[in-house]
C-alpha cells in the first residue's frame, strides 16, 4: 500500500512540476485517481478519448466547422456513451475522478467539461475550461461569437439569463453575473479546483486521511498557498501526525500577516507542543 501511495504521488508530482504550456489536462485529471484506484490503467482511459474523438471525426466527415464538430461532440458523449450529470448523489467523490466518470458514465461539471474539453481538442477544436462559480461551463468561439456550454446539461448552449438563474441558485438573487466569472481558467487551475471539490467532501465525510492526500496534491501545484499549509497542519493533527501538524502550523503563523484565526491556531500550537515534548 505504502509503494502504491508513493508511487502515485510521484506520478501527480512529475505532472504537477511541467510548465502550464505542456500541462496535459487529461492526463493529470487521471493521476488523481492512482491513489484511490491504485491498478488504474492511465493509458486505457486516454485511448477511450480517443476513441471518441475518431467517431466524432467519421460523424462530421469533410464539415470541420466549429458548429458541426460541437453537434458531433454532443452526439457522441451525450447520446451514443450516455454521459450525464450525476443530479442524485452530486457529492459522491466517485464524480470527480475521471476513470470513475468514464466508468459509470456519470459526472459534476468540472469533470464532464474536462472530458468535452479534451475530446474536443483531440478534433482539433479548441474549447476553454470557465470556472463559473458553483458550476464549471465551456467556453467556445463560434463564428467569431463566444458561447457558453454546460457539459453537465448535455451540451446546453447558455446565455446570460441561464448564468443568473444558476448564480441564483446558490446565493438567491443576490450576486450578479460578473465577466470575471466567465474567465478562462488554466489547465492546472482546474485541476486545482477539481481537488478542492474533493478536499471540501473528504472533509465532509470526515475521511481525514484522503482529505490530507489532496492538501499534499494541492500543494504539488500551488506550493506555498499559506492556507493550505495551514489546513493540512490541522490534518496532521487529526491523523495523529504531531511533530508535522506543529511544523506546518509555525510556518502558517510565522509567514500570515496577521491571520484572522491566530488565537485559534496559536492554541493549536500550544498544545501540540506539549504533546511533541512529553515523554513516550
Amino acid at each position: 500500500m505504502i509503494v502504491e501511495t508513493l508511487r502515485s504521488r510521484n506520478v501527480f508530482c512529475e505532472l504537477a512540476s511541467l510548465d502550464e504550456t505542456v500541462f496535459p489536462l487529461d492526463r493529470a485529471a487521471l493521476a488523481l485517481g492512482l491513489e484511490e484506484y491504485p491498478a488504474l490503467n492511465i493509458d486505457s482511459y486516454l485511448r477511450q478519448l480517443d476513441t471518441m474523438a475518431a467517431r466524432i471525426e467519421v460523424l462530421a466527415g469533410n464539415d470541420r466547422s466549429p458548429n458541426t464538430l460541437l453537434d458531433c461532440l454532443n452526439e457522441v458523449l451525450f447520446v451514443q456513451e450516455g454521459l450525464r450529470g450525476n443530479t442524485e448523489d452530486y457529492y459522491d467523490p466517485r464524480n470527480s475522478y475521471l476513470n470513475e466518470v468514464l466508468d459509470r458514465k456519470l459526472g459534476i461539471p468540472i469533470s464532464l467539461s474536462i472530458v468535452y474539453i479534451e475530446v474536443a481538442r483531440r478534433v482539433d477544436l479548441h474549447l476553454q475550461g470557465a470556472g463559473f462559480p458553483g458550476h464549471f461551463v465551456v467556453k467556445c468561439d463560434v463564428t467569431n461569437r463566444e458561447i457558453l456550454i454546460d457539459p453537465f446539461s448535455n451540451g446546453r448552449v447558455l446565455n446570460v439569463d441561464d448564468c443568473q438563474e444558476m448564480l441564483d441558485r446558490i446565493y438567491g438573487g443576490s450576486v450578479p453575473v460578473q465577466p470575471s466569472y466567465l474567465q478562462p481558467m488554466t489547465k492546472k487551475s482546474i485541476i486545482t479546483r477539481m481537488l478542492f471539490n474533493l478536499k471540501g467532501i473528504y472533509y465532509q465525510r470526515e475521511e481525514h486521511y484522503k482529505a490530507l492526500s489532496v492538501v499534499d496534491r494541492i500543494l504539488m501545484l500551488n506550493p506555498g498557498i499559506l492556507s493550505e499549509i495551514r489546513d493540512r497542519g490541522l490534518l496532521y493533527m487529526q491523523t495523529s501526525l504531531f511533530s508535522k501538524a506543529l511544523a506546518d502550523l509555525k510556518y502558517y503563523m510565522e509567514h500570515s500577516s496577521s491571520p484572522e484565526d491566530a488565537s485559534y491556531i496559536e492554541a493549536h500550537i500550544k498544545t501540540l507542543r506539549n504533546v511533541v515534548s512529553a515523554p513516550n
